[in-house]
């Protein structure tokens, strides 16, 4: 079966950062950069964009366009013969699965909140009623169902459609709609009354609230944070690679979709911050800021019934694309794997995503006395932890590998793949900071992941448990670089 191609190299763009922009961009960044000291944080955020995420993204797209193939085949059709590269699929596989099973509930609650935004449910609201919404909303069972039910269909009827006339198309439109609701509510924020202060903390660098927070804890979260929002480690941007042609180098488009991704990512700080400013709101708050105490911000402002419904819209928008975007990649998984017709892999994928979610949905309600990391811990974040902390940083490494070492694809193939076509190249230089640099930050990203989970919930007072994190990922470095050929049979 011929391989679809991307309609545009707009289409290209859009799909692939609407995989890249969610709820790591729109969510997670504004109290992140609200909580490490604004601006400062900011520029250390842009250098780790600059230092990691393009040349991984780089490393995905040109596996991807190289072999024509998804996660699930890719590795088979590029590794030298008789090696193990291939077994590298399972990361990819694994981990669109797993990143899917907590993203479509979170999905479903901001499908929620974007009804009761424009519903007017937010009027009149008080900080304890906001965290009793919230509270009763991820403790219905039967919303929470429905939710991830719609969600899960949605993503489904856009795939059965096809690349170009699905999930390009619908991509083009939400990433389009998102911008410009982006642009409007972050031209309300700022001029809110008293807004100036959250500009000057979001734009002007005050490098005593690094000292003030930590150096070590600022350059982790904002090197993470860089790191986790591209989407880079599990295959997802080896799909649309896989789709596009030629006619374009492959560092000039990883530059262009990580730009569209940093611009979402500060817009979505100026929508936030400045109102927190104007509102007397610690923007800082953590991950309760979008759903307990934003509401009560639209609730005071003028107009903000609207504001409240396009704002969850706006972030609705920018999960669905990420749901659809990794989908597509699980529907070619099957493809390629089996040799399925696009219509049933698509509606295997959606029944599995509905099922494989439920662990998840039922954490909160029928599950919530399981606590799987410690006490206050539950089902999404066992989940969380395994793709954030561990497959996402390994399977980057494992692409960085692949690409540089001399037992993989090699440099050489790699920098070939990458310079094709006409636009920004990847100067050959970096071949020594790609090979060994970015693997010793990834790995640093690895161990502090660590550290700071096992410190909050496991106080970790025995070596043993260390020693045993560096038995694993030192026998991954040594599997990646010194895949040792199959023995003939």
């Amino acid at each position: 079966m011929e391989r679809e191609k991307f309609g545009s190299r707009l289409g290209f763009i859009l799909v692939s950062a609407g995989c890249a922009i969610g709820l790591g961009n729109v969510w997670k960044f504004p109290y992140l950069c609200g909580a490490n000291g604004g601006a400062a944080f900011i520029l250390i955020y842009l250098a780790f964009l600059l230092l990691i995420g393009i040349p991984v993204m780089i490393c995905e797209f040109s596996v991807g366009r190289a072999s024509k193939k998804s996660v699930a085949a890719c590795f088979d059709q590029l590794e030298p013969s008789g090696t193990f590269w291939h077994t590298h699929k399972i990361i990819g596989i694994v981990g669109c699965y797993m990143l899917l099973m907590f993203y479509t509930s979170v999905a479903g609650w901001l499908i929620q909140y974007t009804i009761k935004g424009f519903s007017g449910a937010f009027t009149g609201i008080t900080a304890e009623s906001s965290g009793a919404m919230f509270g009763a909303m991820v403790t219905s069972l039967p919303g929470l169902l429905i939710g991830c039910l719609v969600v899960c269909a949605v993503s489904v009827l856009v795939c059965i459609l096809g690349f170009q006339k699905g999930v390009e198309k619908v991509s083009k439109f939400m990433m389009s709609a998102l911008l410009a609701i982006m642009i409007v509510l972050a031209v309300r924020s700022v001029f809110l009354p008293g807004a100036l202060e959250g500009v000057k903390f979001y734009l002007i660098p005050d490098f005593s609230k690094i000292a003030e927070v930590g150096l070590g804890n600022v350059l982790y979260a904002a090197m993470s944070q860089a790191f986790f929002t591209l989407s880079i480690g599990i295959g997802a941007m080896v799909i649309f690679g896989s789709y596009l042609n030629r006619e374009r180098s492959l560092a000039g488009e990883a530059v262009n979709i990580t730009l569209l991704d940093t611009f979402v990512a500060l817009t979505s700080g100026f929508i936030i911050i400045p109102a927190c400013f104007a509102y007397g709101i610690e923007p800082g708050a953590g991950s309760s800021l979008v759903f307990v105490t934003l509401p009560n911000i639209f609730a005071q402002m003028a107009g903000g019934r609207l504001i409240g419904g396009f704002f969850f819209l706006f972030l609705t928008f920018a999960a669905m694309t990420t749901v659809i975007a990794v989908v597509e990649n699980l529907v070619a998984i099957n493809v390629d794997l089996f040799g399925w017709e696009r219509k049933k892999s698509v509606i295997v994928v959606g029944i599995l995503l509905f099922v494989l979610s439920l662990p998840c949905i039922f954490g909160f309600t029928i599950w919530s006395g399981v606590q799987p990391l410690g006490e206050g811990t539950g089902i999404m974040d066992l989940e969380d932890f395994i793709v954030s902390n561990n497959l996402l940083p390994l399977g980057s490494l494992g692409y960085i590998l692949f690409c540089t070492c001399r037992k993989g694809w090699g440099w050489d193939h790699f920098i070939t793949e990458a310079n094709d076509g006409k636009g920004l190249k990847l100067p050959a230089v970096l071949r020594g900071y790609m090979q060994f640099v970015i693997p010793v930050m990834i790995i640093v990203i690895y161990l502090k992941g660590y550290y700071d989970w096992f410190h909050t919930y496991h106080p970790m007072e025995s070596l043993a448990v260390w020693m045993g994190i560096a038995v694993v990922l030192l026998a991954f470095i040594l599997y990646c670089v010194f895949a040792q050929k199959k023995k003939n049979v």
